[in-house]
């Protein structure tokens, strides 16, 4: 396993705590990264300070959620949560405790969280206390619950969610308790906002691993949004397309319609509350796609001429796991190329019309006109004899 190495920052923060008397450990996601030599985002650490002598300690801090005894120090310019080491209330919404409780002990602290490979506490000694496994579970890329799955996922309903992201942005595997509890509790991500819901999803879908979204639909955690159907369909293809958020929603819509889960892209778009740019080129790259695969360089042209390059890139990526063709290549390449299928790339303006006479709609149908013969006809995309073709529409 790698040695673990904090930022000088982070030390300092440590150091800063342990020397006004105060337990401090670096905690969660950040040591299961080092542990897996991989660079934490964020640092988080957990100490026996309460929130208020945290501030004491720490003039250029700000509380961020002194309710779960969060605060927020700033040192060296970066950021550290500094959360004091507690134990949760009783949760009613299947997200959030209604109250938490300060404790002293490290382990009970410990005990609340969701996986083990979350539950691990590392000291400056650098001598990590896992009371849960943690670290054996990271050797053996297990995603097990800290205690009973069923609590913890009756808590909150989300870690369901974060289970299978886990999995698939670190490549465990759920331990088979886990998953059972997931299936068995499943129901309980009704609850969910569809931003949170939309969140896991999406980070699914730009892992190594996007066809781990079969197991959230499977499981039932789906089911708000897509028609329970256990024959899912399956979804390795949409590893093969670009890490592009349009690209894979456009891959991940297809394929949700042709096994029957979703009835239109658009839709199941707009219940998981995506932007509105991420619903119009997903959705329509989709819609495309079904209604017939362009197979032609001059059809591709067209498609963009028509509905943009985001849009076009869309429609290629569904078309893609669609048919196994290269269809991102061959419109890569046309983009690429230098090829003209926007206006944007026609060597001739609007002012260029206005100069020779057109106004009006006249002179958006003779840019229109102009630009479907270039479509069949690049080589002819120069500025003199786009003058002498407009002239002619007069």
């Amino acid at each position: 396993m790698s040695v673990i190495s904090p930022p000088k920052y982070v030390v300092s923060v440590l150091l800063c705590l342990e020397s006004h008397g105060f337990r401090a450990y670096l905690v969660g996601g950040c040591v299961r990264d080092c542990i897996m030599g991989r660079r934490p985002n964020d640092w988080d650490i957990c100490t026996s300070a309460l929130p208020s002598e945290v501030m004491e300690v720490f003039h250029n801090s700000r509380p961020t959620g002194l309710k779960h005894g969060t605060v927020t120090v700033i040192e060296h310019g970066s950021s550290v949560e500094i959360t004091t080491f507690r134990t949760d209330g009783v949760y009613l919404d299947h997200r959030r405790p209604e109250n938490v409780r300060f404790v002293s002990d490290l382990t009970a602290d410990l005990e609340r969280r969701d996986f083990t490979i979350n539950a691990i506490a590392l000291p400056l000694s650098g001598i990590a206390f896992d009371p849960f496994g943690g670290m054996a579970d990271i050797e053996n890329k297990l995603i097990r619950c800290v205690g009973d799955p069923d609590r913890r996922f009756n808590e909150d309903a989300l870690r369901m969610l974060r289970a299978v992201r886990f999995s698939a942005t670190l490549g465990f595997e759920i331990e088979e308790q886990t998953m059972a509890a997931i299936r068995k509790n499943a129901y309980l991500a009704k609850s969910l906002a569809a931003e949170r819901v939309c969140t896991e999803v999406e980070k699914i879908l730009l892992s190594k691993t996007p066809q781990k979204i079969e197991e959230l639909i499977r499981s039932g955690l789906l089911s708000e949004y897509v028609y329970a159907n256990k024959n899912v369909t399956d979804l390795s293809p949409i590893a093969l397309i670009p890490k592009n958020r349009f690209q894979r929603w456009a891959a991940l819509c297809v394929l949700l319609r042709l096994g029957g889960l979703i009835d239109s892209a658009e839709e199941f778009l707009l219940k998981l509350r995506l932007d509105s740019a991420t619903v119009h080129n997903a959705s329509r790259g989709c819609e495309l796609a079904l209604s017939g695969i362009p197979q032609t360089r001059l059809e591709w042209k067209r498609l963009l001429a028509k509905n943009g390059t985001d849009c076009g890139k869309c429609t290629a990526a569904a078309a893609e796991v669609m048919d196994g063709e290269n269809n991102i290549r061959q419109l890569q390449s046309i983009i690429s190329c230098g090829d003209c299928y926007s206006l944007k790339r026609l060597n001739i303006s609007g002012d260029d019309l206005l100069e020779l006479g057109f106004s009006g709609p006249k002179l958006g149908w003779a840019l229109d006109t102009l630009l479907d013969y270039i479509l069949e006809h690049p080589a002819e995309n120069v500025r003199p004899l786009l003058l002498e073709r407009a002239r002619q529409l007069l």
